[in-house]
């Protein structure tokens, strides 16, 4: 059976461990995670199904060198997709964001990652109701839902592992078909 790819930015580490915390509920259908900034453009591609995580930093920005990062992320490594065909993978991702300080641009990363990767032919799963959270706009909204799974660490953070099981219970069978 093949396994999951998590690939991870992160400025603080929270991304890091909602990772971890997902890969370890994950058991041994899913590798490490891994620091999307440590990894190859070819690491990336070897797997079928992933589960991408991600900060939204400032004003709705990808984690990346220009918002002050001291090594790559996000912002560094989608470029390196511009000519992939990720036709026949399926994606599922999830973001962190502060709802209360940032609620014109909570969890922008969900949809600035699954926009480039749709545009090469991936299929995302995994959209979550936008039901339950206080913010004013999201570039990760489409319609009532997020394109991927929210997580507020800083405001809800006793949510957090109710939404990442039941997120998990409905993508686990899109990823491992």
């Amino acid at each position: 059976m093949a396994k999951i790819g998590i690939f991870f930015g992160t400025d603080t580490g929270r991304t890091r461990l909602i990772a971890r915390q997902i890969a370890k509920k994950l058991g041994e259908t899913a590798d490490a995670p891994v620091n999307i900034g440590r990894t190859t453009r070819q690491g990336f591609l070897a797997y079928d199904a992933l589960i991408l995580g991600s900060p939204t930093l400032g004003d709705g920005e990808l984690p990346g060198q220009s918002v002050g990062l001291s090594q790559p992320s996000w912002e560094e490594f989608l470029p390196q997709l511009a000519n992939a065909d990720l036709s026949g993978k399926v994606v599922a991702i999830f973001g962190l964001g502060d709802q209360k300080k940032y609620p014109d641009q909570f969890v922008d990363a969900i949809g600035l990652i699954h926009d480039v990767l749709v545009a090469r032919g991936a299929r995302i799963v995994g959209r979550w109701p936008v039901a339950g959270y206080d913010f004013s706009a999201s570039q990760a909204v489409d319609g009532d839902a997020f394109l991927g799974l929210a997580i507020d660490q800083i405001n809800q953070p006793v949510l957090s592992e109710e939404r990442i099981d039941t997120w998990l219970a409905h993508i686990r069978p899109e990823l491992l078909p």
